[in-house]
């Protein structure tokens, strides 16, 4: 099984790689600045291009968008939140999946039993709403989103499309104090990402196998 995976140079990314290694996969793994693995920043679309031209003729069974940024954490509502801060975080955390889904597709068509997961958050629910962190929720609602819409139109083409919600993780993103490190999250959403199917297209679902509130 060849396995994609988008920001695997650390935290869950890099657990992710390293889970489907112990597994046997062949994994390819991105970082920004091509210092683990290929180059692939998300954020630009030229880049894609020519990452796919690498990847021309090559099936990709298992396509991970898990490339993403969380920019606004602690920032004040009465005085944070710049409109770079908007422009930067859906770049990569939205834009950044559907050109990568975009760009790979070629490559997805051409394996047997083709699958995208597609790694939100819980903070994308409109069920758990406590506030804060607008600009991040609001990424990963739209991730949601554009996942559950791929879902739809890519299903005909037989490519099912899973949208997941890795834990609240021990990361640089998601703080000492969190829940699980990311070798436990990895493990679990490996186990998720072998349950997708055409049948479950659609889903957005918790590292544990839980069903997410949307």
């Amino acid at each position: 099984m060849h396995v994609l995976i988008t920001g695997a140079n650390r935290g869950v990314g890099r657990a992710l790689a390293d889970g489907y290694r112990a597994a046997g996969a062949d994994v390819m793994g991105t970082s920004r600045d091509g210092r683990t693995g290929w180059r692939l920043d998300v954020t630009a679309p030229h880049q894609h291009k020519s990452f796919a031209q690498t990847l021309a003729g090559r099936p990709v069974d298992m396509l991970v968008c898990n490339a993403g940024v969380y920019l606004d954490k602690g920032q004040d509502l009465d005085t944070g939140y710049p409109a770079e801060m908007w422009t930067q975080t859906f770049a990569a955390n939205v834009t950044g999946v559907f050109l990568t889904i975009q760009a790979l597709l070629p490559n997805l068509r051409l394996s047997e039993n083709p699958k995208i997961a597609i790694i939100s958050s819980q903070m994308a629910s409109q069920a758990l709403a406590p506030g804060g962190s607008y600009i991040y929720r609001a990424s990963k609602a739209a991730a949601l989103n554009l996942g559950r819409n791929l879902a739809a139109d890519l299903k005909p083409r037989g490519i099912a499309v899973g949208i997941y919600h890795p834990g609240w993780v021990r990361t640089d993103m998601g703080g000492g104090a969190a829940e699980i490190d990311a070798a436990t999250a990895a493990a679990g959403l490996i186990q998720r990402f072998a349950e997708l199917s055409l049948e479950t297209t659609g889903c957005f679902r918790t590292w544990d196998g839980r069903d997410h509130p949307m």
